[in-house]
């Protein structure tokens, strides 16, 4: 779920219990959108109305023992109106995060399982551990390169390497098995999906 401040910037994402929890303590609020993208907030009994007139068949449902109720997928939070750090940490996930689970070499994405880490300018010739000079590669390219420089190898990343720029915080959660992550639809007004632009955690 997306949490968004109470300037309604985007600031994190969190599960739908975290989201129902907030909601239902009054810590937030929802927002949900109509089909000509006007916004619209509920509180949670205004929710479990608005959740009522909808066919529960068609539609993710939090279920409690007495009734149910639609997982939101957006929450404005009452109090907090602070951004998440700018900071993006390096690391070998975001790696592959920042480079789309893409080898920079052959263009190919991958699992994690076929994915490593190249540095572009080998270690043992000078080349540091930086966002400037690690990229994703699959492990046959990073195979073929080996320890030799980029014009030695013939083998030159896609894009030039260099930290992220910033973006609300997204987690990438578990993705050993799978090299996508679908974000909901409505989430498109408040930041933007394409993988290469969302921040790292």
């Amino acid at each position: 779920m997306l949490v968004l401040n109470r300037l309604w910037q985007p600031v994190n994402i969190c599960t739908a219990r975290r989201a129902v929890g907030l909601l239902f303590l009054g810590h937030a609020q929802v927002v949900h959108a109509d089909e000509e993208q006007n916004f619209f907030t509920h509180d949670v009994n205004s929710w479990l109305e608005f959740s009522e007139q909808f066919d529960s068949a068609h539609a993710e449902v939090v279920r409690s023992i007495s009734r149910q109720f639609r997982v939101p997928y957006i929450i404005v939070l009452s109090m907090f109106d602070r951004l998440p750090r700018k900071e993006v940490k390096f690391t070998r996930q975001n790696v592959f995060q920042r480079d789309d689970y893409t080898c920079q070499y052959c263009g190919v994405r991958h699992d994690t399982r076929d994915l490593n880490l190249d540095h572009v300018v080998p270690r043992d010739k000078g080349g540091k551990t930086t966002w400037e000079n690690v990229v994703c590669s699959c492990i046959r390219c990073n195979t073929r390169k080996a320890n030799k420089m980029p014009m030695d190898a013939n083998m030159f990343p896609m894009r030039k390497p260099a930290a992220p720029k910033w973006r609300p915080f997204f987690s990438a959660g578990d993705r050993q098995s799978t090299a996508s992550q679908s974000f909901h639809e409505s989430w498109r007004h408040f930041i933007d999906l394409k993988p290469a632009s969302v921040k790292l955690c």
